[in-house]
């Protein structure tokens, strides 16, 4: 079971960004969790939004799953669109800046729930036929 949440358009070099993701690819989300919170980069806090979105996605698509047993499978950072910007220069000349964007993507996997084995399955109730009269 896998689940996926991107962040589009974050104000940060992929470069940048893939340094921190390095740091998370293949480990659990607990301990996915701790690194963020320790990591003095700015992008760590959005790389904590993104994560946290993944699990959310994780719990709605399976219902009740156990996220100890969650893990990062994929965790990438894509270019997105750069601004173009210009800083004015001596005599009249200009220098380009470019700002770039990135497409932050990460991808959760774990196992479904086993179901109970004391537990009855549940059936759908059946109406009485009604009585014509």
């Amino acid at each position: 079971m896998e689940a996926k949440a991107i962040a589009k358009y974050v104000r940060v070099t992929p470069r940048k960004a893939d340094q921190v993701l390095q740091l998370i690819r293949g480990k659990r989300v607990d301990q996915v969790t701790e690194i963020l919170d320790f990591t003095p980069k700015h992008v760590a806090k959005v790389i904590g939004k993104v994560l946290k979105s993944a699990v959310a996605n994780a719990v709605a698509i399976e219902g009740k799953i156990n996220v100890e047993h969650l893990r990062v499978k994929e965790a990438t950072a894509g270019a997105g669109p750069s601004l173009k910007r210009f800083l004015p220069r001596a005599q009249g000349r200009a220098t380009p800046i470019i700002k770039r964007t990135s497409h932050i993507t990460i991808i959760v996997e774990g196992e479904a729930p086993a179901e109970e084995p004391g537990a009855p399955a549940r059936r759908a109730r059946r109406r009485a036929p009604a009585k014509e009269a």
